[in-house]
């Protein structure tokens, strides 16, 4: 969008008249909810209308129009302003829902959620994640832009605005975020600090005294300062040269004044999370000029003012929709593709290339077979970008001869780890480098973004450093992949510190969260399948280090069972079984040796492979006790970490062999026979309990 013409005595009062406006539909959803943070809006309000109504390209009456720019409110607190922007800009989000904000089945949620409020792009509030969400935007951005534009059609062109907070910067996150950004000179990303000096128990002088500009400078980034947060062309003048940079992201230091104002509540911590109050809100309305009642007033001027985004939006998306048409003509294929990803349609044959594995006894990791078969489907997946945490070679997830994403100005020849393929914002390996949590936000804001389909990998101790993301990611119900490796124990030598014990229970608590641990090369191929066609939920793939035998699939149950959860892999002829042996990825391979050890024994022994409680649990009742027969009370469980969870399968008479203690350094053979995943030792706990349950 253009810059305005110079401001007049009236558009200046019209301007004031419109962030007035801001400010106390904030303020007035605040103090009736009696709940939320009336500071921020007031004190950024400024900044928010310039960008909202003089840059941001948008189409309220379409907020999916996949060419408008992003914007993310980082400082989720904050969310009456950006909820005000979007009612007063023409979303379908009435002032009736702002009047219910923070109540129940309201679309003005304490903090914003994608998904449920129109105009939100990403779930915030844990302070850094939309920083980073912001740079995955950007990415996404710049990587549909190289891959599809073409001479004379910039179909992909667009900006990610972030409007971030002390707290933002403060958080770990946000770092990593800022300096991957720098290094791959993402220019089309834009963030403007509120700078208020006020945090929520202290001020900032008490905990963030560091010198935040020379900060990003030497993160690369593009830096501006901006003293008085009302000047709106200063804040304007700010954006237009950020927009001209073009070798480096762009953050806009702007001084603002929390709760700006407020009589009694401005530049203090009482203005951040609570309500002014009726005499404090009275007070303020009148400093400011505002009428002190109806609460929710909007001038008519205002709203019309406001509302010119409708017309100018759809006159923008209709300009966009004609270009297309003639991108579609000139470049057919180009087009079909794009289409194809910004609906998140794959095509019909994407899985075909996907090996079977032969039957073997030595077998193949899991993480292995993963690799072999990304290899065999990425090219069919055109959205499908992704990397890990500078750790390709041990997770096997570098996608061959695709290149790394990286700027295509970057001097690389001397340079070791780059893909084959080159380097520019069309290659598909992202070098997240040792950064799991901005890894994980980053990946989100990729996924939110729209078009692809992101995966991250790392090893599954290191899930720790990302669950705030992978949360939020379930939250938002987001497509992507998370690819752990080197998932027990097993790993041996490198010790606790990198051997994951209660790392698969905490992943699992997670809702909507998908989680898939194979037990060999053909369930890993499954689990890929049910990875990529997940639309609603983000899916962990749980894989493993050491080798793990290949089933020979015509003695037992097609890996196809994995998407029921768990399934029969080996069940007794004629006859229902005596106990039933569960287990997950490696430890399912001891379950199969040690129902032909009970043999021997004359025990009649049902095998449940169970890689995904998840799966499971979406199945109806009928086919989750033809798996595990209620009838059948002796059932023991098997896997390589906590015990919890595990108990609401085996039962109050079944028993769980897990690890509840962390591990120890030496080789994974030895660990797993000494912490008893041994055949012998499952057997004996099989006989010890069939004898006391028969026996009560």
């Amino acid at each position: 969008m253009e810059t305005p013409t110079k401001p007049t005595p009236s558009s200046e009062k019209l301007d004031q008249q419109c962030i007035n406006t801001i400010r106390f539909l904030s303020v007035d959803a605040v103090q009736k909810a009696n709940s939320g943070h009336p500071g921020l809006p007031l004190g950024a309000a400024p900044m928010a209308y310039t960008l909202w109504t003089r840059f941001l390209k948008h189409n309220p009456t379409n907020p999916h129009w996949f060419d408008r720019d992003r914007f993310v409110l980082s400082a989720g607190h904050g969310s009456m302003l950006l909820y005000s922007l979007l009612h007063l800009t023409g979303y379908n989000l009435p002032l009736e829902e702002i009047k219910l904000f923070r109540q129940w089945g309201s679309k003005a949620p304490g903090h914003p959620e994608r998904g449920l409020t129109p105009g939100v792009e990403t779930t915030t509030g844990p302070l850094g994640q939309g920083f980073a969400n912001g740079v995955g935007m950007a990415i996404a951005e710049a990587y549909l832009a190289a891959r599809y534009n073409k001479p004379g059609f910039e179909i992909i062109n667009h900006y990610t605005y972030v409007l971030l907070s002390d707290g933002d910067l403060m958080e770990g996150v946000a770092s990593e975020a800022a300096s991957l950004a720098g290094h791959l000179k993402l220019s089309k990303l834009i963030y403007l600090y509120d700078s208020n000096h006020i945090t929520l128990a202290s001020a900032t002088p008490v905990t963030f005294t560091e010198n935040q500009a020379q900060r990003f400078e030497a993160y690369a980034w593009h830096t501006q300062s901006v003293e008085d947060g009302n000047d709106l062309e200063a804040i304007s003048n700010a954006i237009v040269a950020a927009q001209k940079e073009t070798e480096r992201p762009s953050i806009i230091f702007i001084r603002t004044h929390i709760g700006y104002g407020s009589p009694n509540k401005q530049d203090t911590c009482a203005a951040h999370g609570s309500p002014l109050g009726i005499e404090e809100v009275k007070l303020t309305k009148e400093k400011l000029g505002w009428q002190v009642e109806p609460a929710f007033l909007i001038p008519e001027e205002a709203l019309k003012n406001f509302r010119k985004a409708v017309e100018l939006g759809k006159q923008l998306e209709t300009k966009w929709e004609n270009k297309f048409s003639l991108y579609e003509k000139e470049h057919p294929e180009s087009a079909s593709e794009l289409l194809g990803l910004i609906h998140g349609k794959l095509s019909i044959n994407w899985d075909a290339n996907i090996p079977e594995f032969p039957a073997d006894e030595k077998g193949i990791a899991s993480r292995v077979a993963s690799g072999k078969i990304m290899q065999a489907f990425f090219e069919m997946i055109p959205g499908f970008i992704g990397g890990s945490a500078d750790l390709n070679s041990s997770t096997h997830t570098e996608l061959k001869n695709v290149g790394n994403f990286e700027n295509p100005s970057m001097a690389v020849g001397d340079l070791q780890g780059s893909a084959e393929g080159g380097w520019s914002y069309a290659g598909r390996n992202l070098q997240f480098g040792v950064r799991e949590h901005g890894m994980a936000s980053i990946s989100n804001g990729m996924a939110a973004h729209g078009g692809l389909i992101p995966f991250c990998s790392t090893f599954l101790t290191f899930s720790d450093y990302m669950r705030p993301a992978i949360r939020l990611a379930a939250l938002m119900e987001l497509n992507l992949i998370y690819v752990f490796t080197h998932d027990s124990i097993a790993m041996g030598e490198d010790g606790p510190t990198h051997q994951p014990i209660e790392h698969l229970a905490s992943l699992r608590a997670i809702p909507n969260l998908i989680v898939i641990r194979p037990n060999d090369a053909n369930e890993t191929a499954m689990a890929w399948r049910i990875a990529i066609e997940s639309r609603k939920a983000p899916v962990a793939l749980i894989l493993s280090r050491q080798d793990l035998p290949t089933l020979d699939r015509t003695k037992f149950a097609s890996a196809e069972g994995l998407r029921f959860g768990a399934y029969i892999l080996s069940d007794v002829a004629d006859a229902n079984p005596e106990i039933i042996l569960i287990a997950s990825g490696s430890e399912v391979d001891l379950i199969v040796k040690a129902k032909q050890k009970l043999i021997e024994h004359n025990i009649l022994v049902r095998l449940v492979s169970m890689p995904s409680w998840e799966l499971f649990e979406t199945q109806k009742q009928e086919y989750k006790d033809s798996v595990f027969l209620p009838s059948v009370k002796t059932r023991i469980s098997v896997e390589a970490g906590v015990s919890q969870g595990w108990h609401r399968y085996v039962g109050d008479c079944g028993e769980v062999i897990g690890i509840n203690s962390f591990g120890a350094s030496a080789p994974g053979g030895v660990m797993m026979h000494e912490y008893g995943f041994t055949v012998e030792h499952i057997c004996d706990c099989a006989i010890a309990l069939l004898k006391k349950n028969n026996h009560d």
